[in-house]
């Protein structure tokens, strides 16, 4: 089963696969534990558990955009900073 059909790399197939993870992930959570309720963070915002991951998801997309216009391919370290970013969005913000 190839992607050929479409204009979808693998790479690329990963990422839509990654956010569906994602949510799957953040449900799974919240079912769990319930009580995700907003809490007011470093950014003086009132934030929920997916407010966090759409912080995360979009701040993860600018980084790797500015890595690629300034730095290109790899983006090994890239991922690394966005890890850091997500971790510093869901413990912070």
């Amino acid at each position: 089963m190839g992607l050929d059909w479409m204009a979808w790399t693998w790479p690329t197939a990963a990422f839509f696969l990654f956010i569906a993870a994602c949510l799957v992930a953040m449900t799974a959570w919240e079912w769990a534990m319930p009580g995700g309720g907003p809490r007011r963070g470093l950014l003086g915002l009132d934030t929920t558990r997916g407010d966090r991951l759409f912080i995360s998801l979009l701040g993860s997309a600018f980084l790797l955009l500015i890595w690629l216009a300034l730095l290109g391919p790899p983006l090994w370290i890239a991922l690394a900073i966005c890890l850091a970013w997500w971790a510093f969005v869901f413990r912070f913000v």
